[in-house]
This record gives structure tokens, C-alpha cells and sequence, in this order.
């Protein structure tokens, strides 16, 4: 099973590029299975219900997301609408939504996807590393092909994520910090990882955002008011292939396009 996992998709520009691609991605790689992170779809902070709707009719099949997910309260009462959009599964019970789905192919193939969020510099939620053990634990044994969006902010929280659930998954990436990184690998108990995927959106900017803004705000120390950039879009994907009969990564690639 072949599987397509998008990077951060920032703002209109990054919803644009991969309406423009996605299709044909899919078609050339021979995808069975499209997982984006959604959280700044809609102008870089969070997503809209309407926004939500028109990625799923891009092509993309199961959505993560991360902290920005509860930005726009109106998309709280679409998770009981469509819970193929996933919010991180550790925060507290109570919150609007879930973090895993299982994901059915038009060949019958079926697929995890879990999303879990970090605690270093970011909100003091359940433990990730627990919550990873009672998703897998409840797991159906016969879903072997398992992919999760660990979405936080530093390195070594991420890669002791990946060493954690390595045999358990097939595939772990990392989101948040929006700049693609060179560790794409597979561990030795055969879970696919890459430590952040990088975003899908305008990469002349600070991590999205217009640069003037937030060298104005480095340099002043003042609040401004952040305004996703408009150009130079990229689109930062990874290519997993994994062997639907053991669950185990063979391959994993970083796939870039380049916006018009």
C-alpha cells in the first residue's frame, strides 16, 4: 500500500497548490492512501468546515491537525460530522473529535491514521507516549498498515516518539514546526520516519507568515498582526510504501513540487 502524506497546508496559496497537484501525484505514484495536515488551511490559523469540505473534494482522504485545530470554533461540530479530520487524540477527554481512523481503500486495503501532539514548549495535554499505547492496543490485529502525524515542536521529542512506536507503525512523520528536514529513514523495527515533513505553502516567508511582519515583531518586540505570505509555494509531501501483509515500511521518499 502506497501512501501520500502532505506537509502543514498553509492558507489559500497551499490549499491552491495542492488542488493544482494532487490528482496528478496521485495518479503518477500510484497513491492508495492521502493524509495531509490540515491546521492552517484556513488562513494560516486552523480550519473552517467549508474549507474541511473542500480539500476532501481535492482528493485527500483522512486529515491530521495539531494545537491550531480549535483556532475556528466553528469547526468543533463538524468532527461528529466527518471523522475523517482528526485532532490530536491526547487532548483531554471531553474535547470535540478523535485521533485515529481507520481508513478504507477502493481495493479494500485498510489504514490507521493516528495524530498525536507533543508537550515540550507546547500545551501540557495527556502524554503522547501513553496515548500511542492505547490507540495501538486497540487496534484491530488485522489493520497491519498504521500511520501517525506526531505533531510538536522539537527534535528530540519527535525522533523519541519515532524509537518508541518503531514495529509498531509503519510510518511516523512529524509536523508543526514547517520546515522540511533531511532524516528521512526507516528504523530498524521497519517504521518509516522523517522528523518533520515541511509545509505546503508560501516558503518566501517566515514559516508561512509575511517576513516583514515578523522581523517587525523580532526587531520591536511589538504585537502585529500575522498574514500568511502569497508566494513561492511549495508543496512537501513524503511517499511511503508499505507491505500491507506485515505492516512494514520498504520505501520512503520526500516528494516536492514546485508552485507556478
Amino acid at each position: 500500500m502506497k501512501l501520500l502524506f502532505i506537509g502543514d497546508i498553509f492558507g489559500h496559496v497551499g490549499r491552491g497548490i495542492v488542488a493544482d497537484h494532487l490528482a496528478d501525484i496521485r495518479a503518477t505514484h500510484a497513491i492508495d492512501v492521502v493524509i495531509a495536515n490540515v491546521e492552517n488551511s484556513a488562513a494560516g490559523f486552523g480550519i473552517t468546515p467549508a474549507v474541511a469540505d473542500e480539500l476532501f473534494r481535492c482528493g485527500i482522504d483522512v486529515m491530521t491537525s495539531g494545537n491550531h485545530i480549535w483556532d475556528k470554533r466553528d469547526i468543533y461540530e463538524y468532527f461528529s460530522r466527518n471523522p475523517r479530520l482528526l485532532r490530536p487524540a491526547n487532548y483531554p477527554e471531553g474535547c470535540p473529535g478523535t485521533g485515529i481512523y481507520i481508513h478504507e481503500t477502493k481495493t479494500g486495503g485498510r489504514c490507521a491514521v493516528m495524530n498525536l501532539q507533543g508537550r515540550v514548549y507546547m500545551a501540557d495535554i495527556d502524554c503522547p507516549f501513553r496515548k500511542a499505547d492505547e490507540l495501538l492496543a486497540a487496534l484491530p490485529a488485522d489493520v497491519k498498515v498504521r500511520f501517525m502525524d506526531f505533531h510538536a515542536e522539537v527534535t528530540s521529542e519527535k525522533m523519541a516518539m519515532g524509537w518508541y512506536v518503531d514495529g509498531r507503525v509503519s510510518a511516523l512523520v512529524g509536523t508543526h514546526t514547517h520546515i522540511p528536514t533531511a532524516d528521512t529513514r526507516i528504523l530498524p523495527g521497519g517504521t518509516a520516519y522523517q522528523t518533520d515533513c515541511g509545509m505546503t505553502g508560501p516558503y518566501d516567508s517566515v514559516i508561512g507568515v509575511e517576513k516583514e511582519t515578523v522581523l517587525h515583531k523580532f526587531l520591536t518586540a511589538m504585537p502585529v498582526r500575522m498574514e500568511p505570505a502569497k508566494g513561492s509555494v511549495e508543496l512537501h509531501s513524503v511517499i511511503v510504501d508499505v507491505d500491507d501483509k506485515t505492516g512494514k515500511a520498504l520505501t520512503i521518499k520526500r516528494h516536492t513540487v514546485q508552485g507556478d
